[in-house]
């Protein structure tokens, strides 16, 4: 992966660094938890268990951890209010918000060639 620079003279460790990053964050945001969540809190805030109830299987593990690996990476707000007990609420972020649109993309994908998928798995399977 090569990262573009705007800049005439980019500094080969800044690129480094910066391919480095983006393949921490791919690895970070690219399983299904993490896109699901993306997904659902592109609806609007959400506390912690109703996240649990919208994201269909997950564990309340690994709600956690995937919520702290967004909130790591500035893709989710993490609100608590000073109320007994804590009330917490997650917000996507402006960079968690743009990369919602991505994943809305590969969700439209998936709903326009679901038949074709699905047929070549047939295929293959049989």
């Amino acid at each position: 992966m090569v990262t573009k620079q705007l800049n005439d003279s980019p500094d080969k460790a800044d690129l480094t660094r910066a391919d480095s990053l983006a393949r921490e964050i791919f690895s970070d945001v690219a399983n299904k938890w993490a896109l699901l969540i993306i997904e659902s809190l592109g609806e609007g805030t959400m506390r912690f268990s109703e996240l649990r109830d919208k994201v269909e299987g997950i564990s309340h593990k690994m709600l956690t951890q995937n919520l702290r690996m967004l909130e790591r990476n500035g893709l989710v707000d993490r609100n608590v209010h000073p109320t007994v007990p804590p009330r917490v609420e997650y917000t996507l972020t402006e960079p968690g918000q743009a990369l919602r649109a991505t994943v809305d993309g590969m969700c439209d994908w998936t709903h326009r060639y679901f038949g074709h998928i699905e047929a070549s798995r047939h295929r293959f399977d049989a």
